[in-house]
């Protein structure tokens, strides 16, 4: 790291920064993967936040010059292994605030932590994680809409598409107005998805995501010749978010990941995988990456039963999962597993010879046990609602919040951590459970009012305390794997996926729709997270078949589905699929996604999804609609050889010009290729 008077750079493997200050607040000057790259930023301060009242110094939507952020001024910085810290104050109110920018891969994780030096109470309303500008504006915008059942639906837009060019440069104008992408309530994906990506074609891109499960949002604004983006966690105006801070306290922003890559959309997507992997909890158990079968998704729908789980067992067992999750309803009534979950023993009546015989039949054939929870809900009629206090749960204005019929446990108070790790400890110490599906079916709202200055920073002290608290259960059963679940892919966000194993990515139940879903998820989540469903039917065709099992092989393979009905073909399909899978995860954990045919859309005809691994990549190529030719510009002078289904007929690969041709057939089906190397 090198020093002038008023400049500094910092530089890290794939990474190269420079920060400029003097007579104003420090300001990021140069981002790039290296000293002789081409740099995405312009000249951009790296603090902004509102605080005791003081909002924007100037007459603007966005958040950028925030009054208080103008008037910090450089206090110091220094490097310690892979951070580079950078402390700003105002001398006249004594606010402090330390950025750390942190090496992680190829990319960034930033954080904000703002110390109140002054000698009165000061409340944060916005604490910025990121800001940054870049330079120019030809950029195309990429962002992701989500919903229950439709998650991972991307958008490309060129920028002048959502900011226009309103003549900022001719009059000397600053803009006011931005593009937003904000979340609303817990769900943190639930509507639209915490990354966005600015690609070019013609110089760097910059991808970014927002590493939290409480409130988010994500910004774009426009100049003359700049665009800049603001990633911020929990506001006042979009999530009824403030912290107070007594004289010496400190609070510090949600994590903000930011990569810089040399190319366009998939080099930023790629350069977010690996910065994906940089920052996750290392943990022996995550490297196993197990094929799991769960008894929900278009089986039992949550109504086990030992004279249905055992066939299932024995099928499962053969096709070659290596763990079975017994999914919602095992510990309720044949009523209902909604309205009373909370207490989370087996249901007395519901398992022939108990729920021990089930799991000792999952063991001894051959596979580990699991079980779904949903931990930090509490049902309406539930034992536990009237054991815990009201203080345990989430609360508005002195009274418990209800959402469908549940109330939610407020991890930061100790009665609610107590009954979890006793629910854990107990679960797997009498069942030998090595597997939890953490499910997650409320929007419970802008978050709790008990013991928050605004529900909005109740809601991220909760989350905060969630994910401490799965840290923790991971420390005392270091072999147990942790599913993140939430009515499929509602909490999608790298707070919680870096300290788990296994995403859910979707409640999809119509396998013709879920291929659109599994290619669109590396955008959100490891290759090796993204828990895509596969679930064959004896309604089924050969072809469909293969389609349906295409998307749980380009991921983390989710298997369901009543096997043990399934024909003698059918069942070697699945087998054939769940072999490729073992064979090929290794390969899948080191992958980066590539979109051959961008992005998919909802109803495109043919969706495609490559995960190159170099020699172990694997394309899966889906067919819903009409014949169509496949051209492969990017895998030109690479071999593209079919590895799945090999009894079906094969696909012809055609070289035009060295440019591998895929014919695609009309009708539903669906290949996998292995792409190699010269």
């Amino acid at each position: 790291m090198t020093k002038t008077d008023d400049e500094f750079e910092w530089t890290r493997p794939g990474l190269h920064l420079r920060f400029a200050h003097g007579d104003g607040p420090v300001r990021l000057v140069r981002l790039a993967t290296g000293p002789d790259a081409r740099s995405a930023a312009a000249p951009c301060p790296i603090v902004e936040l509102h605080a005791g009242g003081r909002n924007r110094e100037n007459n603007t939507q966005i958040y950028v010059r925030s009054a208080v952020g103008v008037r910090l001024r450089y206090a110091g910085h220094e490097s310690v292994g892979d951070d580079l810290r950078i402390r700003q104050v105002e001398e006249a109110t004594g606010i402090e605030v330390v950025s750390v920018f942190r090496a992680a891969g190829p990319g960034l994780q930033i954080t904000q932590t703002v110390r109140n030096g002054g000698t009165r109470d000061l409340v944060l309303t916005m604490v910025a994680s990121a800001v940054f500008s870049v330079a120019g504006t030809g950029y195309d915008v990429l962002w992701g809409r989500a919903e229950w059942l439709g998650e991972g639906r991307w958008e490309q837009r060129p920028l002048a598409e959502v900011l226009p060019d309103l003549s900022f440069g001719r009059y000397g104008f600053v803009g006011r107005g931005h593009f937003p992408v904000t979340s609303h309530g817990s769900w943190s994906s639930g509507e639209v998805l915490p990354t966005g990506v600015l690609a070019s074609e013609a110089g760097p891109s910059v991808a970014w995501q927002i590493e939290t499960s409480a409130g988010w949002h994500w910004e774009l604004s426009r100049d003359a010749g700049t665009v800049t983006v603001g990633v911020l966690g929990p506001t006042d105006l979009e999530h009824q978010f403030a912290e107070r801070l007594a004289p010496g306290r400190e609070f510090t922003s949600v994590p903000a990941g930011v990569v810089v890559a040399d190319g366009g959309r998939d080099a930023a997507f790629a350069a977010l995988t690996e910065y994906r992997r940089a920052i996750r909890v290392p943990r022996a158990a995550h490297e196993r990456h197990p094929v799991v079968y769960n008894d929900y998704m278009n089986t039992l729908m949550g109504d086990p039963s030992t004279e249905k789980l055992l066939p299932l067992v024995a099928a499962a067992a053969a096709a070659g999962a290596e763990y079975l999750c017994i999914d919602a309803g095992w510990f309720a009534d044949p009523k209902g597993w909604w309205f009373n979950a909370g207490e989370w023993r087996e249901d007395p009546d519901r398992f022939t010879g108990g729920l021990r015989s089930v799991t000792e039949a999952i063991r001894e054939a051959g596979m580990v046990p699991g079980l779904w929870l949903e931990p930090e809900g509490v049902g309406v009629e539930s034992p536990v609602a009237a054991k815990l206090p009201d203080e345990a749960f989430f609360c508005r204005f002195g009274e418990r919040v209800v959402e469908g019929n549940h109330f939610q446990l407020d991890l930061r108070h100790p009665a609610a951590r107590a009954h979890l790790d006793e629910t854990v400890d107990r679960l797997v110490g009498e069942f030998g459970v090595g597997f939890f599906k953490l499910d997650y079916n409320v929007n419970i709202g802008a978050g709790t009012d008990v013991d928050a200055e605004a529900p909005g920073a109740g809601l991220l002290g909760h989350t905060r305390a969630l994910r401490n608290w799965l840290l923790a259960v991971q420390e005392r059963h270091p072999d147990l794997l942790l599913e993140s679940c939430s009515s499929g892919g509602m909490r999608m966000d790298y707070h919680l996926l870096s300290a788990v194993h296994l995403q859910s990515t979707s409640d999809q139940q119509d396998y013709r729709r879920y291929p659109v879903v599994a290619a669109a998820a590396p955008a959100s989540v490891l290759p090796e997270q993204a828990g895509n469903w596969a679930y064959p039917d004896a309604s089924m065709t050969l072809e469909e078949t293969a389609f349906a099992m295409a998307s749980g092989v380009m991921g983390r393979m989710y298997l369901s589905g009543f096997l043990h009905d399934l024909g003698e073909e059918q069942s070697a399909l699945v087998r054939e699929a769940v072999v490729l899978h073992r064979e090929r995860r290794g390969d899948i954990a080191s992958s980066v996604p590539v979109w051959p045919l961008g992005l998919p859309g909802w109803d495109d005809d043919v969706v495609a999804l490559l995960l190159d691994a170099g020699p172990g990549g694997l394309l899966a190529v889906w067919s819903r609609g009409d014949a169509a030719e496949l051209a492969l510009p990017g895998l030109a002078g690479r071999e593209v050889r079919q590895v799945y289904p090999a009894g079906l007929p094969t696909w012809t690969v055609r070289d035009r010009d060295g440019v591998p041709v895929i014919d695609v057939p009309p009708g539903l089906r669906a290949r996998i290729f292995q792409i190699g190397r010269d």
